[in-house]
């Protein structure tokens, strides 16, 4: 299978925020955690980013340091590998803090 072009791996994580803050949305931490189909849906879409970050080629990344990838893949594979270990504390911490951070970070780019 071809790897996918930087540009669309970009669209793949701007895709995937978006839907992040549309499921969080009018959401706190209370109503988050106790949620299932939204931990999902959420946790589903940090996986997409995770993977998108993880397939762009090294000078892309060195070309955009402020976006923590080293992290972003990291965050990725704990989803992955350790699904029901997943700290939902640390989600929404992802969710509020990292999330826009990230957007903005991204939304630069082409």
């Amino acid at each position: 299978m071809p790897k996918r072009d930087s540009t669309l791996l970009i669209e793949d994580i701007k895709t995937a925020i978006s839907r992040v803050e549309k499921y969080t949305t009018g959401f706190d931490r209370q109503h988050f955690v106790a949620d299932d189909r939204t931990v999902d849906a959420v946790v589903r879409n940090l996986e997409i980013i995770g993977e998108a970050s993880r397939q762009l080629p090294d000078a892309f990344k060195e070309s955009h340091p402020l976006i923590p990838w080293h992290k972003i893949a990291g965050l990725r594979n704990r989803i992955v590998h350790d699904y029901f270990g997943v700290d939902l504390e640390l989600i929404w911490q992802i969710i509020s803090i990292e999330i826009p951070s990230l957007k903005d970070n991204i939304s630069v780019i082409d």
